[in-house]
């Protein structure tokens, strides 16, 4: 999408806050909180001088989820438990597991202690790999996600709304954490980063097809790429550059990109963070 007005921006705000939490900030505008959400979300944009105020309660609110993932385990130890994992290795192709199961184990094997025996000496490790892998991206993308948006400059959604994590710079962002394709010179992505984010664009997987405004943080160890995994606990340094970043960035018309997909030209917004060693 291309660059969106501050009231177009406003109403994204509020339809990415739980309708309870919508009444919650209705009642403290002082503005009627009965009906629908998208009743109130109309109310609230009619009401002036409220686009600080809605900003400082989504804050709020993120915070108070992050406190209570901390109730649970707390930063430092879901640091040291990342910090066990010693190989990176998914076995399976993401995504494609009940795959793998049907091709090489229900449809090919026909006996049945042959197929517990397979399952034994293959499966059991592939599985292992994969959920290890699944595991370890989700919970040190969750922790450079809350990072990113406590950040002074984002305003984090508080509920899933498709194509938008983060507002940046009054901009709406879906956040990507992720790896330098493979394949992809280093250099080139270093030196022309906004080639990398239309070659994302262009090659993204047709069922998860996205137009919307990215924003990638992509992981790159220079002398050895297949380690880029353990960069992405290296949380000191991926916390300094995401600051570094957020900092001295801002959104604006030099960030709009044009790419191909399905034979259709798209405009988005999008803006590259590579964090390298």
């Amino acid at each position: 999408m291309p660059l969106l007005s501050r009231k177009e921006v406003l109403n994204l705000k509020l339809s990415s806050i739980p309708v309870d939490k919508l009444r919650e900030l209705a009642s403290n505008l002082e503005v009627d909180k009965r009906d629908t959400g998208a009743d109130i979300v109309k109310r609230l944009l009619s009401c002036p001088a409220t686009g600080k105020v809605i900003d400082d309660f989504m804050k709020l609110k993120y915070i108070k989820r992050i406190e209570t993932r901390r109730s649970i385990i707390s930063d430092s130890e879901l640091k040291e438990e990342l910090g066990k994992v010693k190989s990176f290795s998914w076995g399976v192709v993401q995504g494609q597991l009940d795959q793998k199961i049907q091709a090489e184990y229900v449809r090919k094997i026909v006996r049945y202690e042959d197929l517990l025996n397979s399952v034994k000496a293959k499966l059991h490790d592939d599985v292992t790999s994969y959920v290890i892998c699944t595991w370890f991206n989700h919970w040190t993308t969750v922790l450079i996600e809350e990072h990113i948006s406590t950040h002074h400059k984002v305003v984090p959604t508080l509920k899933n709304i498709k194509g938008i994590d983060i507002f940046f710079d009054g901009q709406p962002f879906d956040l990507k954490v992720t790896y330098l394709p493979r394949d992809y010179e280093p250099r080139y992505a270093t030196e022309s980063p906004k080639d990398l984010a239309i070659w994302m664009y262009e090659n993204q997987g047709a069922q998860r097809f996205g137009a919307d405004n990215r924003l990638f943080v992509v992981l790159l160890d220079k002398d050895n790429p297949e380690k880029s995994w353990e960069l992405k606990r290296n949380f000191s340094l991926v916390f300094e550059k995401i600051d570094e970043f957020f900092n001295k960035e801002e959104v604006s018309e030099n960030d709009e990109i044009i790419f191909t997909f399905g034979r259709k030209t798209y405009t988005a917004v999008s803006k590259v963070l590579i964090i390298a060693r």
